[in-house]
């Protein structure tokens, strides 16, 4: 496939980019704006595993246009009201079509939203506690890109004795690379000295 040429998969600008953002124009400003731009908000950093677990078995791009019905669903993914979900609204999802409509998956969030309230209790900050397991800055990687890691394992198995679902390794993996913890955009794309740029001025 000739990168170099504008035409490619529907690309509508002279900008190299990761090969999985040309499919189409959600997906290429999701690459543009977010992905692998080092995340520090506790919170969104939640949001962000929550969407990547009910990714499981899925395409990202069906969640990222289901984003915005997730974030109505989810009271805006505010740890403090999810956690208070009753059977009813788990009921109520389950007929929510802007939604990934899996029960598992939207009993995990809502228990998730439970430990990380549980967390800030207990005085651990959520983005604080996985920075410091990612080793405190972005990993620059410049070899293959891997489906997981040494870390990804380290980290989820971590989760998982926290109680969240959803947490493989692999999973662990593709949030850890959305929210800027590994930088993996490709050598070619222009993202990528972006990023690390970014990353330098945030440490």
């Amino acid at each position: 496939m000739n990168w170099s040429s504008m035409e490619v998969m529907g690309r509508t600008d002279s900008k190299l980019r990761c090969r999985w953002a040309e499919s189409d124009d959600l997906m290429r400003a999701y690459h543009d704006e977010e992905w692998g731009v080092p995340q520090y908000d506790s919170r969104a950093l939640w949001e962000m595993l929550m969407l990547e677990g009910a990714q499981a078995g899925l395409s990202w791009s069906i969640i990222l246009r289901k984003r915005e019905g997730y974030r109505r669903a989810f009271k805006g993914f505010d740890p403090k009201k999810v956690a208070k979900f009753t059977t009813l609204e788990v009921e109520r999802l389950m007929l929510d079509e802007s939604i990934v409509r899996a029960r598992a998956k939207i009993l995990a969030t809502i228990e998730g939203a439970r430990i990380y309230n549980a967390m800030e209790k207990s005085g651990d900050d959520f983005g604080e506690w996985i920075w410091g397991l990612a080793g405190g800055k972005p990993i620059e990687n410049s070899g293959p890109v891997p489906t997981k890691t040494e870390l990804s394992e380290v980290i989820s198995k971590a989760m998982k004795k926290r109680g969240f679902k959803f947490v493989g390794p692999v999973i662990v993996y593709a949030w850890m690379q959305a929210v800027g913890m590994v930088n993996d955009h490709s050598a070619e794309c222009f993202r990528r000295k972006a990023v690390m740029k970014g990353s330098a001025r945030a440490r």
